[in-house]
């Protein structure tokens, strides 16, 4: 048993350091593959480690030991359309890797308590435009990444009823470029990057209720995190007679992850026949400024405040699962969330709109101890909007897909 559990912590702190650098992507709960193949709910539904992400609670009545590793390779793309001159620009965003790990484990096997370890990436992003693109003065490239590490201990009180709760240490770092109005002798635009690692902490709590054998209720709260920068850096390329008015230095901000309430409900049609919902409240409200404190202060280069006024948001998620035959399962779902992003307040870092998407998946069983799931995302969204700040105006058109894949060992 110790020989395993080191074997599992090994692997997860190799999973975790091997992608530390490619913790960013699409906005979306990608923290696990039998989930995401079900819309990306699972808040009322145990079925592997990654309930340790969607509910605590769900995790009390697991009856093995597990480690489940998976990632999600996605690939998404924004056209602009300048609504003045009708010409188009696109990002070049490299492919994100969002990715969960989860080790989850009984202390004996006639014990109600359930002990989990979860690393994986709920936000983060890189967005890279084209170069001389017509906003390049509001952004050339944002990437934000973040890792949670959230270790957990899970309760089951009875047969019906599950409580589990989860530490958050969440690490993560921004990197932000854009032009200046302002250029060098060679035609070239000045420059602008600032970049900083960020911190934050917070929590995952769950419960779990089996109202009857067949239908299945979770509540879920995963608390709000603000990520602090505290010694970021600014860096300026600048002609060489504003170096003084730009100097380079250090740099303060922060960013709020919002919480988020779940309610998920499950409900079992048959044996073969599951089918679940996720009805999500998140706080996005939090997020009303990105402002960042220079340490240097000019007369050029003053402490800035940007409004975002983000507005909280529901989100609908839900899915099917049925089993084909033994070993094998195929999963449907999909779901629609409403934007956070009001109007007058669309960026380029945020080109966000009302989004509906579809899921599939499925998941094979290799005997008793090995399985592999797969599932496939994708989604389309269009965004017209005029900047109160930036008067940038024109249409976004997004695209997204994500492939996923996640290898599950049990004992």
């Amino acid at each position: 048993m110790i020989n395993r559990f080191v074997f599992v912590l090994f692997l997860l702190l190799v999973t975790f350091h091997a992608q530390i650098s490619l913790g960013q992507g699409f906005q979306v709960n990608f923290q696990g593959q039998k989930q995401q193949g079900m819309g990306l709910a699972g808040t009322a539904y145990y079925q592997d480690g990654a309930s340790l992400f969607f509910n605590p609670g769900s995790v009390a009545f697991s009856n093995e030991n597990s480690v489940n590793v998976g990632f999600t390779p996605t690939f998404a793309n924004t056209l602009y359309v300048d609504s003045a001159t009708q010409q188009g620009y696109r990002t070049n965003s490299p492919m994100g890797t969002p990715f969960s790990a989860y080790g989850l484990f009984k202390l004996k096997d006639s014990s109600n308590v359930r002990l989990g370890l979860a690393v994986y990436t709920p936000f983060g992003s890189t967005v890279q435009w084209e170069d001389n693109w017509i906003g390049r003065f509001a952004l050339t490239r944002l990437q934000l990444s973040s890792i949670f590490i959230q270790p957990t201990f899970s309760y089951r009180i009875n047969e019906k009823l599950g409580l589990g709760a989860g530490f958050i240490v969440s690490v993560g770092s921004v990197n932000l470029q854009r032009d200046l109005p302002v250029q060098h002798p060679n035609g070239e635009y000045a420059s602008a990057e600032l970049s900083g690692r960020a911190y934050g902490f917070g929590f995952n709590a769950g419960i779990h209720y089996n109202v009857t054998e067949k239908f299945g209720l979770g509540l879920t709260y995963r608390s709000r995190i603000n990520m602090g920068v505290s010694n970021g850096t600014a860096a300026f390329d600048v002609p060489e007679s504003l170096e003084a008015n730009f100097p380079d230095g250090p740099f303060q901000s922060s960013l709020p992850l919002p919480q988020v309430i779940t309610l998920g409900l499950s409900y079992k049609f048959t044996e073969k026949l599951v089918a679940v919902l996720d009805i999500n409240y998140v706080g996005w409200s939090a997020y009303d400024t990105l402002a960042f404190d220079y340490e240097k202060n000019t007369p050029s280069l003053s402490d800035t405040k940007s409004a975002r006024n983000y507005v909280n948001i529901f989100a609908f998620r839900g899915g099917v699962a049925y089993d084909v035959w033994k070993g094998l399962t195929l999963r449907l779902g999909g779901g629609f969330g409403f934007t956070p992003v009001q109007a007058g307040y669309a960026t380029p870092e945020t080109p966000d709109a009302n989004r509906l998407y579809g899921t599939f998946g499925l998941s094979y069983a290799f005997g008793d101890h090995f399985s592999v799931d797969a599932s496939l995302y994708y989604t389309q969204l269009k965004r017209s909007d005029t900047n109160l700040e930036t008067n940038l105006s024109g249409s976004y058109t997004t695209k997204a897909i994500a492939p996923g894949i996640s290898l599950i060992y049990k004992w």
